[in-house]
């Protein structure tokens, strides 16, 4: 099981190189990694768990952030309707994005990050990402509003880039916040 003990802070240097692509099909032992991985999100989000194991609560991971330099990362978060967009990905590309952006009002979290760093990060209102499921099965999603935004932030982490280096008030004030 996966813990805080597991997630690399800032500083790290695998939190700034591009991840490699996974080779398809994937290992068991990476498929494992990203079972772990969207546990890991599961289990932050529960309570109970999260206080017996001592988890920050976390909607987005990606696999550099547990050391392993491959293009894979898992969401579990609610959408403002309460849908729940519940994946591992490996391999993902936005294929196409809205000329629209939004950004989170209170900024952007990461579990790599143990301070608050304030400050609005713009980003595509809505996207469309391809890439394949845990099982290697190709997989197409179309988000926008948190999910779109924590999608994202997790391919921002596979490309080496912190959330951090994306924020941009001048541009912020160009663009209309994310209305939940």
């Amino acid at each position: 099981m996966l813990t805080m003990k597991d997630i690399r802070r800032e500083g790290d240097p695998i939190l700034t190189q591009v991840a490699q692509e996974v080779e398809l099909p994937a290992s068991e032992e990476e498929k494992q990694i990203l079972s772990d991985m969207l546990q890991f999100l599961i289990n932050s989000q529960d309570p109970e768990t999260a206080l017996e194991y001592e988890l920050r609560s976390g909607i987005g991971i990606a696999a550099p952030q547990i050391g392993i330099g491959k293009r894979m990362f898992a969401v579990h978060v609610t959408d403002h309707r309460g849908n729940l967009y519940s994946y591992g990905i490996m391999n993902p590309k936005i294929i196409s994005h809205s000329v629209e952006k939004t950004y989170l009002e209170g900024g952007e979290g990461c579990l790599s990050v143990d301070r608050e760093v304030p400050g609005a990060v713009p980003r595509y209102a809505r996207i469309t990402v391809k890439g394949f499921d845990i099982e290697g099965n190709p997989l197409k999603l179309r988000l926008k509003g948190l999910p779109s935004i924590v999608v994202q932030h997790e391919i921002d982490h596979l490309d080496g880039v912190m959330f951090y280096d994306r924020i941009n008030e001048d541009e912020a004030k160009e663009i209309s916040p994310l209305q939940r």
